[in-house]
Protein backbone atom coordinates (compact mmCIF):
# COMPACT_ATOMS: atom_id res chain seq x y z
CA UNK A 1 0.00 0.00 0.00
CA UNK A 2 0.59 3.91 -0.70
CA UNK A 3 0.25 5.07 2.66
CA UNK A 4 1.54 2.71 5.28
CA UNK A 5 -0.27 2.26 8.20
CA UNK A 6 2.19 0.20 10.04
CA UNK A 7 3.29 1.70 13.63
CA UNK A 8 6.04 0.18 14.76
CA UNK A 9 9.18 0.47 17.23
CA UNK A 10 11.52 -1.39 15.30
CA UNK A 11 14.98 -0.54 14.66
CA UNK A 12 15.46 1.03 11.29
CA UNK A 13 16.32 -1.60 8.62
CA UNK A 14 20.10 -2.04 6.92
CA UNK A 15 20.91 -3.80 3.73
CA UNK A 16 23.07 -7.18 4.02
CA UNK A 17 24.72 -6.36 1.05
CA UNK A 18 27.46 -7.77 -1.23
CA UNK A 19 29.34 -6.35 -3.77
CA UNK A 20 29.28 -7.58 -8.33
CA UNK A 21 26.19 -8.50 -9.69
CA UNK A 22 24.76 -12.06 -11.83
CA UNK A 23 27.88 -14.49 -10.55
CA UNK A 24 29.91 -13.52 -8.32
CA UNK A 25 33.87 -13.86 -8.29
CA UNK A 26 36.59 -14.84 -6.61
CA UNK A 27 35.59 -15.07 -3.30
CA UNK A 28 32.12 -16.16 -4.46
CA UNK A 29 33.35 -18.75 -6.70
CA UNK A 30 30.82 -18.57 -9.07
CA UNK A 31 28.13 -18.20 -6.70
CA UNK A 32 24.92 -16.78 -7.90
CA UNK A 33 23.77 -13.30 -6.21
CA UNK A 34 20.66 -12.44 -5.92
CA UNK A 35 19.54 -9.01 -5.12
CA UNK A 36 16.28 -8.52 -2.80
CA UNK A 37 14.60 -5.10 -2.55
CA UNK A 38 12.98 -4.53 1.01
CA UNK A 39 11.23 -1.31 2.21
CA UNK A 40 12.66 0.26 5.32
CA UNK A 41 10.59 -1.26 8.23
CA UNK A 42 9.50 -4.34 6.97
CA UNK A 43 11.86 -6.48 8.82
CA UNK A 44 14.42 -6.45 11.41
CA UNK A 45 18.36 -6.51 10.83
CA UNK A 46 18.34 -9.36 13.22
CA UNK A 47 15.37 -11.09 10.72
CA UNK A 48 17.43 -10.57 7.73
CA UNK A 49 20.71 -11.67 9.10
CA UNK A 50 19.49 -14.70 10.44
CA UNK A 51 17.36 -15.28 7.04
CA UNK A 52 20.33 -15.16 4.64
CA UNK A 53 22.69 -17.29 7.50
CA UNK A 54 19.84 -19.94 7.10
CA UNK A 55 19.54 -19.63 3.24
CA UNK A 56 22.82 -19.41 2.28
CA UNK A 57 23.79 -22.52 4.60
CA UNK A 58 20.80 -24.18 2.54
CA UNK A 59 21.55 -23.07 -0.92
CA UNK A 60 25.91 -22.96 -1.14
CA UNK A 61 25.52 -21.60 -4.62
CA UNK A 62 23.46 -18.24 -3.67
CA UNK A 63 24.68 -14.71 -1.92
CA UNK A 64 21.66 -12.71 -1.04
CA UNK A 65 22.28 -9.14 -1.19
CA UNK A 66 19.35 -7.20 0.51
CA UNK A 67 18.95 -2.96 -0.52
CA UNK A 68 16.25 -1.18 2.06
CA UNK A 69 13.97 1.16 0.13
CA UNK A 70 12.45 3.87 1.52
CA UNK A 71 8.47 4.38 0.75
CA UNK A 72 8.85 8.09 -0.31
CA UNK A 73 8.69 7.52 -3.88
CA UNK A 74 9.11 4.23 -4.70
CA UNK A 75 6.63 3.73 -7.24
CA UNK A 76 8.98 5.49 -10.30
CA UNK A 77 11.73 3.80 -8.91
CA UNK A 78 9.63 0.52 -9.13
CA UNK A 79 8.25 1.00 -11.95
CA UNK A 80 11.89 2.22 -14.18
CA UNK A 81 13.36 -1.53 -12.72
CA UNK A 82 10.15 -3.21 -14.21
CA UNK A 83 10.66 -1.32 -17.43
CA UNK A 84 14.65 -1.83 -18.29
CA UNK A 85 14.42 2.39 -18.07
CA UNK A 86 18.02 3.59 -18.43
CA UNK A 87 20.12 3.65 -15.94
CA UNK A 88 18.04 1.72 -13.77
CA UNK A 89 18.62 -1.49 -11.71
CA UNK A 90 16.50 -4.30 -11.69
CA UNK A 91 16.69 -6.17 -8.23
CA UNK A 92 15.26 -10.08 -8.50
CA UNK A 93 12.83 -9.91 -6.02
CA UNK A 94 10.54 -6.52 -4.92
CA UNK A 95 8.80 -5.91 -1.89
CA UNK A 96 5.93 -3.75 -2.94
CA UNK A 97 2.62 -2.58 -0.81
CA UNK A 98 -0.19 -5.44 -1.45
CA UNK A 99 -1.87 -2.32 -3.00
CA UNK A 100 0.66 -0.90 -5.54
CA UNK A 101 0.46 -4.64 -7.14
CA UNK A 102 -2.09 -3.47 -10.06
CA UNK A 103 -0.21 -0.58 -10.96
CA UNK A 104 3.27 -2.00 -11.24
CA UNK A 105 1.07 -5.44 -13.48
CA UNK A 106 0.21 -2.40 -16.06
CA UNK A 107 3.35 -1.86 -17.01
CA UNK A 108 3.44 -5.63 -18.14
CA UNK A 109 7.17 -6.48 -16.26
CA UNK A 110 6.01 -8.73 -14.03
CA UNK A 111 6.74 -12.26 -13.55
CA UNK A 112 3.48 -15.02 -13.79
CA UNK A 113 4.19 -16.46 -10.04
CA UNK A 114 0.36 -18.34 -10.43
CA UNK A 115 1.90 -22.09 -11.06
CA UNK A 116 4.07 -21.28 -7.60
CA UNK A 117 1.07 -19.97 -5.93
CA UNK A 118 -0.58 -23.08 -6.32
CA UNK A 119 1.74 -25.49 -6.25
CA UNK A 120 4.53 -24.74 -3.25
CA UNK A 121 2.78 -21.84 -1.52
CA UNK A 122 -0.34 -22.89 -0.24
CA UNK A 123 -2.24 -19.94 -2.14
CA UNK A 124 -5.53 -21.15 -0.56
CA UNK A 125 -4.87 -20.22 3.18
CA UNK A 126 -3.59 -16.40 1.96
CA UNK A 127 -5.11 -13.61 3.53
CA UNK A 128 -7.47 -12.40 1.71
CA UNK A 129 -6.28 -8.73 1.96
CA UNK A 130 -2.95 -9.69 0.74
CA UNK A 131 -3.83 -12.39 -1.85
CA UNK A 132 -6.51 -10.48 -3.58
CA UNK A 133 -4.39 -7.34 -4.54
CA UNK A 134 -1.95 -9.83 -6.19
CA UNK A 135 -4.29 -11.24 -8.34
CA UNK A 136 -5.11 -9.67 -11.64
CA UNK A 137 -7.13 -10.85 -14.24
CA UNK A 138 -6.57 -14.41 -12.26
CA UNK A 139 -3.17 -13.75 -12.31
CA UNK A 140 -0.80 -14.10 -9.19
CA UNK A 141 1.69 -11.74 -9.92
CA UNK A 142 2.08 -10.84 -5.78
CA UNK A 143 3.37 -13.45 -3.10
CA UNK A 144 1.87 -12.22 0.06
CA UNK A 145 4.40 -11.34 2.77
CA UNK A 146 2.87 -9.91 5.35
CA UNK A 147 -0.34 -7.88 6.68
CA UNK A 148 -1.35 -5.28 9.18
CA UNK A 149 -5.09 -4.28 10.03
CA UNK A 150 -6.77 -1.92 12.54
CA UNK A 151 -8.24 -2.95 15.60
CA UNK A 152 -10.07 -1.38 18.89
CA UNK A 153 -7.48 -0.01 21.24
CA UNK A 154 -8.76 -0.04 24.61
CA UNK A 155 -8.60 1.78 28.05
CA UNK A 156 -8.69 -1.22 30.47
CA UNK A 157 -9.15 0.92 33.88
CA UNK A 158 -12.78 2.53 31.94
CA UNK A 159 -13.96 -1.02 30.87
CA UNK A 160 -13.84 -1.56 34.24
CA UNK A 161 -14.81 1.64 35.90
CA UNK A 162 -18.39 1.12 33.35
CA UNK A 163 -18.83 -2.24 34.54
CA UNK A 164 -18.16 -3.63 31.07
CA UNK A 165 -16.48 -7.40 31.34
CA UNK A 166 -17.55 -8.87 28.29
CA UNK A 167 -15.67 -7.47 25.22
CA UNK A 168 -18.19 -6.71 22.78
CA UNK A 169 -18.51 -8.89 19.47
CA UNK A 170 -21.32 -7.57 17.62
CA UNK A 171 -22.41 -3.93 16.79
CA UNK A 172 -24.88 -4.00 18.47
CA UNK A 173 -22.93 -4.47 22.07
CA UNK A 174 -20.18 -2.14 20.81
CA UNK A 175 -23.11 0.60 20.53
CA UNK A 176 -24.33 -0.47 23.94
CA UNK A 177 -20.56 -0.36 25.64
CA UNK A 178 -19.56 2.38 23.97
CA UNK A 179 -22.95 4.38 25.24
CA UNK A 180 -22.13 3.02 28.98
CA UNK A 181 -18.35 4.54 28.44
CA UNK A 182 -19.33 7.94 27.85
CA UNK A 183 -19.45 8.98 31.30
CA UNK A 184 -17.44 11.24 33.88
CA UNK A 185 -16.03 13.19 30.89
CA UNK A 186 -14.81 10.21 29.29
CA UNK A 187 -15.13 9.77 25.29
CA UNK A 188 -16.70 6.31 24.33
CA UNK A 189 -15.17 6.58 21.01
CA UNK A 190 -12.28 8.49 19.89
CA UNK A 191 -12.88 8.76 15.61
CA UNK A 192 -12.14 11.21 13.50
CA UNK A 193 -14.58 11.80 11.03
CA UNK A 194 -12.47 11.39 7.81
CA UNK A 195 -10.83 7.67 8.61
CA UNK A 196 -12.08 6.12 5.65
CA UNK A 197 -10.10 2.94 6.14
CA UNK A 198 -12.12 2.38 9.08
CA UNK A 199 -15.47 2.89 6.92
CA UNK A 200 -14.50 1.25 4.40
CA UNK A 201 -14.96 -1.88 6.77
CA UNK A 202 -18.28 -1.02 7.09
CA UNK A 203 -19.17 -0.65 3.85
CA UNK A 204 -18.13 -4.21 3.21
CA UNK A 205 -19.75 -5.18 5.80
CA UNK A 206 -22.89 -4.35 4.35
CA UNK A 207 -22.09 -6.07 0.75
CA UNK A 208 -21.10 -2.62 -0.67
CA UNK A 209 -17.60 -1.46 -2.81
CA UNK A 210 -15.83 1.39 -3.30
CA UNK A 211 -15.88 1.03 -6.63
CA UNK A 212 -16.94 -1.26 -8.94
CA UNK A 213 -16.00 -2.72 -12.08
CA UNK A 214 -17.97 -3.51 -14.98
CA UNK A 215 -16.67 -4.62 -18.59
CA UNK A 216 -13.36 -3.53 -18.04
CA UNK A 217 -14.27 0.22 -16.46
CA UNK A 218 -14.21 1.57 -12.91
CA UNK A 219 -16.35 3.61 -11.28
CA UNK A 220 -17.29 4.98 -7.83
CA UNK A 221 -20.18 3.14 -5.85
CA UNK A 222 -20.20 5.04 -2.41
CA UNK A 223 -23.69 5.80 -3.50
CA UNK A 224 -25.39 2.33 -3.10
CA UNK A 225 -27.73 1.22 -0.94
CA UNK A 226 -25.21 -0.83 0.79
CA UNK A 227 -22.55 1.60 0.93
CA UNK A 228 -25.06 4.11 2.54
CA UNK A 229 -25.54 1.83 4.95
CA UNK A 230 -22.16 1.79 5.76
CA UNK A 231 -21.63 5.02 6.58
CA UNK A 232 -24.99 5.43 8.48
CA UNK A 233 -22.97 3.18 10.73
CA UNK A 234 -20.04 4.94 10.85
CA UNK A 235 -22.24 8.51 11.47
CA UNK A 236 -23.89 6.61 14.61
CA UNK A 237 -20.50 5.52 16.20
CA UNK A 238 -18.49 8.65 15.54
CA UNK A 239 -21.04 10.61 17.60
CA UNK A 240 -20.15 8.48 20.69
CA UNK A 241 -16.99 10.90 21.31
CA UNK A 242 -15.81 14.00 20.51
CA UNK A 243 -13.44 13.72 17.11
CA UNK A 244 -13.78 16.17 14.41
CA UNK A 245 -15.99 16.00 11.96
CA UNK A 246 -13.41 17.68 9.08
CA UNK A 247 -10.02 15.96 9.59
CA UNK A 248 -8.86 12.40 9.81
CA UNK A 249 -6.99 10.31 12.26
CA UNK A 250 -3.91 12.31 11.95
CA UNK A 251 -5.22 15.70 12.69
CA UNK A 252 -4.45 15.70 15.47
CA UNK A 253 -2.69 12.49 16.35
CA UNK A 254 -5.33 10.43 17.51
CA UNK A 255 -2.58 7.84 19.46
CA UNK A 256 -1.86 11.26 21.53
CA UNK A 257 -5.51 12.25 22.05
CA UNK A 258 -5.99 8.53 23.93
CA UNK A 259 -2.98 9.27 25.77
CA UNK A 260 -4.63 11.82 27.71
CA UNK A 261 -6.28 8.85 29.12
CA UNK A 262 -10.09 10.30 28.82
CA UNK A 263 -10.79 8.57 25.91
CA UNK A 264 -11.77 4.48 26.46
CA UNK A 265 -11.14 3.49 22.62
CA UNK A 266 -9.38 3.94 19.06
CA UNK A 267 -9.39 2.32 16.26
CA UNK A 268 -5.83 1.86 15.39
CA UNK A 269 -2.90 -0.43 14.86
CA UNK A 270 -1.40 -2.19 17.55
CA UNK A 271 1.58 -0.79 17.11
CA UNK A 272 0.17 2.71 17.94
CA UNK A 273 0.52 1.04 21.75
CA UNK A 274 4.47 2.05 22.22
CA UNK A 275 3.58 5.57 21.07
CA UNK A 276 1.05 5.80 23.82
CA UNK A 277 2.97 4.43 26.06
CA UNK A 278 5.84 6.44 25.67
CA UNK A 279 3.29 9.74 25.96
CA UNK A 280 1.27 8.58 29.16
CA UNK A 281 3.67 5.95 30.92
CA UNK A 282 0.67 5.47 33.36
CA UNK A 283 -1.40 3.43 30.61
CA UNK A 284 1.55 0.52 30.47
CA UNK A 285 -0.10 -2.59 30.73
CA UNK A 286 -3.47 -1.01 31.00
CA UNK A 287 -4.34 -0.98 27.10
CA UNK A 288 -6.70 -4.08 25.68
CA UNK A 289 -7.47 -5.00 22.37
CA UNK A 290 -9.95 -6.96 20.25
CA UNK A 291 -11.53 -7.17 16.48
CA UNK A 292 -13.55 -4.47 15.07
CA UNK A 293 -17.14 -6.19 15.79
CA UNK A 294 -18.92 -7.56 12.90
CA UNK A 295 -22.78 -7.24 12.19
CA UNK A 296 -23.03 -10.92 13.93
CA UNK A 297 -20.82 -12.39 16.49
CA UNK A 298 -19.82 -15.35 14.05
CA UNK A 299 -17.30 -12.81 12.46
CA UNK A 300 -14.86 -10.12 13.19
CA UNK A 301 -16.07 -6.47 11.03
CA UNK A 302 -14.09 -6.68 8.03
CA UNK A 303 -11.17 -4.45 7.99
CA UNK A 304 -8.54 -2.98 5.45
CA UNK A 305 -5.32 -5.13 4.94
CA UNK A 306 -2.30 -3.02 4.81
CA UNK A 307 0.94 -4.95 4.03
CA UNK A 308 3.41 -5.98 1.38
CA UNK A 309 3.32 -8.92 -1.63
CA UNK A 310 6.76 -10.06 -3.26
CA UNK A 311 7.14 -9.76 -7.03
CA UNK A 312 9.59 -10.82 -9.38
CA UNK A 313 10.61 -8.76 -12.31
CA UNK A 314 10.35 -10.19 -15.99
CA UNK A 315 13.84 -8.38 -16.43
CA UNK A 316 15.18 -9.82 -13.33
CA UNK A 317 19.08 -11.84 -13.95
CA UNK A 318 18.45 -14.82 -11.44
CA UNK A 319 14.73 -14.78 -11.95
CA UNK A 320 14.43 -18.93 -11.12
CA UNK A 321 16.66 -18.10 -8.13
CA UNK A 322 14.15 -15.42 -6.88
CA UNK A 323 11.68 -16.86 -7.06
CA UNK A 324 13.31 -19.79 -4.66
CA UNK A 325 14.00 -17.13 -2.32
CA UNK A 326 10.58 -15.96 -2.30
CA UNK A 327 9.64 -19.33 -1.60
CA UNK A 328 11.43 -18.76 1.32
CA UNK A 329 10.16 -15.61 2.52
CA UNK A 330 6.83 -16.37 2.45
CA UNK A 331 7.13 -20.43 3.39
CA UNK A 332 5.98 -21.13 6.78
CA UNK A 333 9.16 -21.10 8.55
CA UNK A 334 10.03 -17.56 7.65
CA UNK A 335 6.65 -16.46 8.11
CA UNK A 336 6.36 -17.62 11.94
CA UNK A 337 9.88 -15.99 12.73
CA UNK A 338 8.47 -12.80 10.57
CA UNK A 339 5.74 -12.28 12.64
CA UNK A 340 7.41 -12.92 16.13
CA UNK A 341 10.03 -10.11 15.05
CA UNK A 342 8.23 -7.68 13.58
CA UNK A 343 4.63 -8.28 15.00
CA UNK A 344 2.97 -8.45 12.21
CA UNK A 345 0.48 -10.91 10.96
CA UNK A 346 1.66 -13.77 8.62
CA UNK A 347 0.58 -14.39 5.18
CA UNK A 348 -1.58 -17.62 5.92
CA UNK A 349 -4.53 -17.56 8.20
CA UNK A 350 -3.76 -21.08 9.49
CA UNK A 351 -0.50 -18.92 11.04
CA UNK A 352 -3.14 -17.05 12.87
CA UNK A 353 -1.91 -17.97 16.30
CA UNK A 354 2.02 -17.36 15.85
CA UNK A 355 1.12 -14.09 18.20
CA UNK A 356 -1.23 -15.99 20.71
CA UNK A 357 1.25 -14.71 23.29
CA UNK A 358 1.05 -10.93 22.23
CA UNK A 359 -2.60 -9.73 23.18
CA UNK A 360 -2.02 -6.86 19.97
CA UNK A 361 -1.10 -8.82 17.24
CA UNK A 362 -2.87 -11.73 18.17
CA UNK A 363 -6.37 -9.70 17.88
CA UNK A 364 -4.82 -8.43 14.55
CA UNK A 365 -4.28 -11.58 13.63
CA UNK A 366 -8.03 -12.80 14.16
CA UNK A 367 -9.55 -9.08 12.55
CA UNK A 368 -7.50 -10.32 9.47
CA UNK A 369 -9.20 -13.08 9.05
CA UNK A 370 -11.83 -10.48 7.18
CA UNK A 371 -9.17 -8.53 5.71
CA UNK A 372 -9.91 -6.58 2.26
CA UNK A 373 -7.93 -4.49 -0.09
CA UNK A 374 -9.30 -1.32 -1.87
CA UNK A 375 -10.40 -1.42 -5.66
CA UNK A 376 -7.96 -3.63 -7.64
CA UNK A 377 -7.57 -0.94 -10.48
CA UNK A 378 -3.95 0.56 -11.27
CA UNK A 379 -5.32 3.87 -10.84
CA UNK A 380 -6.51 3.83 -7.18
CA UNK A 381 -3.52 5.81 -6.04
CA UNK A 382 -4.82 8.76 -8.07
CA UNK A 383 -8.25 8.33 -6.11
CA UNK A 384 -6.36 7.56 -2.95
CA UNK A 385 -3.64 11.02 -3.60
CA UNK A 386 -6.91 13.24 -4.35
CA UNK A 387 -9.50 11.13 -2.07
CA UNK A 388 -12.81 11.85 -2.71
CA UNK A 389 -13.99 10.19 0.29
CA UNK A 390 -12.86 12.37 3.05
CA UNK A 391 -14.96 15.27 2.02
CA UNK A 392 -18.03 13.35 1.35
CA UNK A 393 -17.82 11.84 5.15
CA UNK A 394 -17.30 15.10 6.36
CA UNK A 395 -20.19 16.57 4.29
CA UNK A 396 -23.01 13.81 5.99
CA UNK A 397 -21.54 14.30 9.66
CA UNK A 398 -22.19 17.97 9.37
CA UNK A 399 -25.62 17.41 7.62
CA UNK A 400 -25.55 17.05 4.00
CA UNK A 401 -28.14 15.00 2.31
CA UNK A 402 -25.38 11.21 2.39
CA UNK A 403 -27.26 10.07 -1.12
CA UNK A 404 -26.49 13.86 -3.15
CA UNK A 405 -22.78 13.61 -1.50
CA UNK A 406 -22.10 10.07 -2.00
CA UNK A 407 -23.35 10.62 -5.35
CA UNK A 408 -20.96 13.18 -6.17
CA UNK A 409 -18.11 11.24 -4.66
CA UNK A 410 -18.80 8.66 -6.39
CA UNK A 411 -18.85 10.50 -9.71
CA UNK A 412 -15.44 12.00 -8.47
CA UNK A 413 -13.80 8.38 -8.36
CA UNK A 414 -14.98 7.05 -11.57
CA UNK A 415 -13.03 10.41 -13.15
CA UNK A 416 -10.22 9.23 -11.29
CA UNK A 417 -10.24 5.59 -11.82
CA UNK A 418 -10.66 6.52 -15.92
CA UNK A 419 -7.57 8.99 -16.01
CA UNK A 420 -4.95 7.57 -18.29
Amino acid sequence: MNNRILAMSTAIVCAVAIGGCGLLEDGGKGRTKVTVWLMKDSASNDFIERFTTDYEKEHKDVELEFKIQEWGGIGPKVTAALTGAKGAETPDVIEVGNTQVAQYAESGGLLDLTLESMRDLGGKDWQPGLAEPGSINGVQYGIPWYAANRVVIYNKDLFEKAGITELPKTREEWIDATEKLNKDGNQGIYLAGQNWYVLSGFIWDEGGQLAVEKGGDWAGALDTPAALKGMEFYEELQALGDGPKDADEEKPPQSGVFAGGKVAQIISVPGSAAGIEKANPALKGKLGYFPIPGKTAKRPGSVFTGGSDLIVPERARQRSAGIEVVKALAGEKWQAELAKAMNVVPNKTTLADVNNGEEGPAAMARAAAAGRATPNSPRWADVEAENPIKPYMTAVLQGRDPKKAAKEASDLITDLLARR
